[in-house]
């Protein structure tokens, strides 16, 4: 038994310094100011990362699940955006000299978008709470010393907490930030 056990943390380990020589992804602490946010993107694989978001920002009013409102209609609400993104283009970025760095690459990803307590909206909500998940595709590059863009698009289903909700064909993030030195 103390052979498995030694032959399993031996090939963890093994496999972890595999891992780092090979990684792509890198962790990276951003600050996002379109949506302003902060933000943790975490590397789950050498061409994976997992982000979490979490700020206060602009949102629109979801058919299904708001009421009253006309024109333009905006709503202000405290927001955690959760991303599993899967890089596909690393390698052909890295064969056009091109960088990879602070995960520049495009990517697939699956997202879930929840909004919290409205601050100031011209519209009602149904619901205090309300979420949207789906597929989508985008791109991230790192410009110059830290400045960051980010832009995804894809369909999504939204629904609140009443169990009402609704699929809607596009949602897009655009973020412009900082990319963080933190160690």
């Amino acid at each position: 038994m103390k052979k498995y056990i030694l032959s399993i943390i031996l090939l963890v380990f093994f496999n972890k310094i595999h891992y780092s020589q090979e990684a792509n992804t890198v962790k990276v602490w951003r600050i996002n100011f379109l949506n302003p946010a902060i933000e943790l993107e975490l590397p789950t694989s050498s061409n994976t990362t997992f982000s979490a978001g979490l700020g206060i920002g602009y949102g629109g009013a979801y058919p299904q699940t708001s009421n009253g409102g006309f024109g333009f209609l905006y709503s202000f609400n405290p927001f955690l955006d959760l991303q599993q993104k899967w890089f596909y283009n690393f390698s052909k970025r890295k064969s056009k000299n091109r960088s990879n760095e602070n995960n520049s690459g495009n990517f697939v990803s699956a997202r879930l978008l929840t909004r919290g307590n409205t601050i100031d909206s011209n519209f009602n909500r149904t619901t205090d709470f309300d979420f949207a998940v789906g597929p989508t595709w985008g791109l991230q590059r790192k410009y110059g010393k830290n400045f960051h863009f980010l832009f995804d698009v894809g369909p999504i289903y939204y629904f609140d907490t009443n169990g009402k909700g609704y699929i809607f064909p596009i949602m897009f993030q655009l973020n412009l930030g900082f990319d963080l030195k933190l160690k």
